[in-house]
């Protein structure tokens, strides 16, 4: 169990890293709009606002995208003929995307998940007094 104090170290330095890292995140624009099939070695996710992303699929064994599809199950169910919403906004995405791009320290990325498993338990229990809403991770 990681201590409260180390705990708010680790979201800081996660913090730090990036503001640093948010103004250099670019993705290449696709001139062919037509075109919905990713490429080879990649799978396709998108935002609760709706925006899309191509994702490489060695990302899939990284355990920040393990938990947003876990939680994208229990939050949405499992897409039978549409494509994954994971339970994050764009810009959230962006960022853990931009985590796991730069190869971040395991600590670094088991704060991420410790916060992220903080948000969806505390949402959790306050949705069982109202269960009409929903857990979002919002970014910055």
């Amino acid at each position: 169990m990681i201590s409260a104090k180390r705990l708010i170290e680790m979201a800081r330095k996660w913090q730090k890293m990036a503001a640093g890292k948010r103004k250099r995140i670019s993705y290449p624009r696709h001139h062919n709009l037509h075109s919905s099939a990713p490429n080879k070695g990649h799978f396709v996710v998108y935002s609760v606002d709706h925006k899309r992303f191509v994702v490489p699929l060695k990302y899939l064994t990284t355990n920040v995208f393990k938990e947003l599809l876990n939680w994208s199950e229990e939050e949405f169910g499992l897409p039978s003929n549409g494509p994954i919403t994971l339970p994050c906004d764009s810009i959230f995405l962006e960022y853990v995307i931009s985590l796991i791009r730069e190869h971040v320290p395991e600590e670094v990325e088991k704060a991420l998940i410790t916060s992220m498993v903080t948000c969806h338990h505390l949402a959790s229990s306050s949705s069982s007094s109202s269960s009409s809403s929903r857990m979002i991770i919002y970014g910055f």
